[in-house]
């Protein structure tokens, strides 16, 4: 299992029957892969659509059917379709009840950078900003390091911030952690990692579980 598929997994276990989730553009896609038929969870894009569905097979795409990013999704049966004013009044009047995002730095306070330094050739925060003050719940998929090996969980971001103290669940290759009162509550690791690593790979101090769990064997 790729590292991308395993995060998405453990992610899916987070969801609730019958829960309406947003899913950011990029990795937190494929979480609706993994994501069991019996447990009725409704997708939302942002982009104007209830009722994703997985991704489709090669070759068997529709390009007039596509997420948020532009890429190419299935729809349930009963899936809705409409314009942006009512997809942001479900956002924002707090009727989604879990979003999950990228992220490019999050830190000890829960504190979310999902978008670089103004001025670059990159895009904006999207409906981010939007998403993680409505949603009921912010879970944070993302790779414990950057390309170049750099933690991307911090004492402190050093990116503008999209929002303050929004994230409830970080879930990464390595592990799953819990921002709280007290700090970062390392809950889970993975399988194939140890506490060691985590800690290692970690750019602020970590609280390890008395109960610490291992997902993904």
């Amino acid at each position: 299992m790729s590292s991308k598929d395993l995060i998405a997994k453990r992610v899916a276990k987070e969801l609730n029957l019958g829960d309406l989730v947003n899913l950011g553009i990029g990795m937190p896609t494929s979480v609706s892969n993994f994501v069991p038929p019996e447990k009725h969870i409704v997708f939302q894009s942002e982009n104007g659509m209830v009722g994703l569905d997985s991704t489709p097979e090669e070759n068997n795409e529709d390009w007039d059917l596509t997420n948020a990013g532009g890429m190419p999704v299935t729809a349930v049966e009963g899936a809705a379709y409409f314009d942006s004013t009512l997809s942001f009044a479900l956002i924002r009047g707090g009727h989604v009840d879990a979003t999950v995002l990228g992220a490019m730095e999050v830190d000890r306070h829960g504190n979310l950078a999902n978008y670089m330094i103004p001025g670059k050739m990159v895009a904006g925060m999207g409906g981010a900003m939007d998403l993680v003050n409505g949603a009921r719940k912010v879970i944070i998929m993302m790779t414990h390091c950057n390309k170049n090996g750099d933690p991307k969980i911090l004492d402190d971001c050093t990116l503008p911030l999209t929002a303050a103290k929004c994230v409830d669940l970080i879930v990464t290759e390595l592990a799953v952690i819990e921002p709280t009162e007290k700090g970062l509550l390392l809950k889970e690791i993975a399988y194939n990692t140890t506490i060691e690593e985590v800690l290692d790979k970690t750019g602020t101090e970590l609280i390890v579980s008395d109960s610490l769990k291992v997902f993904g064997e």
